[in-house]
């Protein structure tokens, strides 16, 4: 159910990029009165799915979906059309348009995705405001993972600060840790306060970790809601239960007790556990996958939270905000993919859904929607042939230059573009499929 959950979630949202990205090319190639003609959602090679003709323009859904596209009369695409530009230009046609008009044209289907992500963004922040944990509620510190010792940072410890960034939420560690070039952190243990070096490889082993993320809260083990085992645990365990041991082993926090039971699938434990302010101590059944059958309390129960709330119009330029950050975020993220470690963790559609979370939640939803609007639109943008951002760094060069670039090498920039696409395409889906096998 998990899966199907998350598949439907990125086939609709897709489906919503998709068709706006499109009907960005699709709006200015109307307005400067260039034929459009093909307008389709997902590919349709050999057969459409479904396809009607209004005007001009066939309007259809394919049966591939790894995009879609506009065909637009008089232009040098993916289509690879190269009869109909045998012949001489039509003034319908987006060749014999100025360049300026041609620049919009390309250039619409990216501008349509960033507006989107700002309008996605708005729309949440109006609605539901923006929910965070302050990093100094996180009383217990935080948990690290086990290459954070190299640097020597121990479970309990608390960031301050990152280099000269002040941390505020626990989201702030890790970002700054891979995208700012940082020296030393800033530590708090008990009631010393001390900087500990950062060695410059060191955004390239958190990239590499294998198991967990790199800092997490350190949380007692409280129990918020049990599930239904047929009498088992379920009949043993309360909301409310504080676990503290397993096995006369103590295990104060979350992270320990997880690690202790991981290690005793299949068997009974002995679990200690305070109820009231009395200590009991209950035969628990651990299973295959290293679980007993409670949710633990989240954080935000435990540590609280801070809530900002936004009216109509404060929210709109919250979420522009909010959209060229996220820009800005992802075109730094952008020199880890070119590194040994950071091209490992590109993937494919398999990593794309596993952004949407296994429950059907519109806040979380329409706030992925809105990153890979984001995403979208920086990745057409790019000068690559075959992408927006190709045409438009011709489109460019003509009007520096003053000519065209010849048909032919439009049609070998293209084919280049598509061959380049199709291998990242078939790499990044490779790694998800390794991922899934073999890790």
């Amino acid at each position: 159910m998990t899966i199907l959950i998350k598949t439907v979630q990125l086939l609709l949202s897709l489906s919503i990029l998709v068709l706006l990205h499109e009907f960005g090319h699709f709006f200015f190639a109307r307005l400067f009165k260039t034929r459009v003609e093909k307008f389709y959602l997902f590919f349709d090679p050999w057969f459409s799915l479904f396809k009607f003709k209004k005007g001009d323009t066939e309007y259809g859904l394919g049966w591939l979906p790894l995009g879609g596209y506009v065909k637009i009369s008089g232009m040098i695409d993916e289509s690879m059309d190269k009869e109909q530009m045998k012949e001489e230009p039509k003034p319908w046609e987006f060749r014999s348009k100025p360049a300026w008009q041609r620049l919009l044209i390309m250039v619409g289907g990216v501008l349509v995705n960033f507006l989107l992500a700002i309008f996605i963004f708005w729309m949440i922040l109006y609605k539901w405001g923006e929910t965070y944990i302050p990093a100094e509620n996180a009383k217990y510190g935080y948990v690290y993972n086990p290459i954070a010792e190299e640097i020597g940072l121990q479970d309990g410890d608390k960031i301050l600060a990152v280099g000269d960034f002040k941390i505020e939420t626990i989201g702030d560690i890790t970002y700054n840790l891979l995208l700012e070039d940082v020296e030393e952190i800033t530590v708090q243990r008990g009631e010393s306060i001390f900087n500990l070096d950062v060695p410059k490889n060191f955004s390239q082993k958190i990239i590499a970790q294998q198991v967990g993320r790199f800092v997490d809260y350190r949380m007692p083990t409280i129990v918020s809601g049990v599930i239904d085992d047929n009498g088992g645990n379920s009949k043993q365990l309360l909301p409310g239960d504080s676990i503290v041991a397993v096995n006369n082993i103590s295990t104060p926090y979350f992270h320990e007790f997880s690690r202790e039971v991981m290690n005793l699938s299949n068997k009974t434990v002995l679990i200690s556990l305070y109820r009231d302010r009395e200590l009991l101590h209950k035969n628990l059944s651990v299973d295959e996958n290293g679980k007993i059958g409670f949710y633990p309390v989240s954080p935000l129960a435990l540590f609280g939270y801070e809530t900002v709330s936004f009216s109509f119009f404060e929210a709109m330029p919250a979420g522009v905000n909010k959209g060229v950050k996220m820009l800005t975020d992802y075109v730094k993220q952008m020199k880890l993919v070119f590194t040994k470690e950071g091209a490992k963790q590109v993937g494919g559609f398999g990593a794309i859904g596993n952004l949407f979370p296994p429950v059907w939640d519109w806040q979380s939803f329409w706030f992925t929607t809105a990153f890979l609007s984001i995403i979208l639109a920086f990745m057409n943008i790019l000068p690559i042939p075959a992408l927006d951002g190709g045409h438009v760094l011709f489109l460019l060069y003509e009007i520096v230059v003053g000519r065209k670039p010849s048909d032919k090498f439009m049609e070998y920039a293209i084919t280049i573009g598509l061959i380049l696409l199709f291998s990242l395409l078939i790499y990044a889906n490779g790694n998800d499929i390794y991922r899934l096998f073999f890790k």
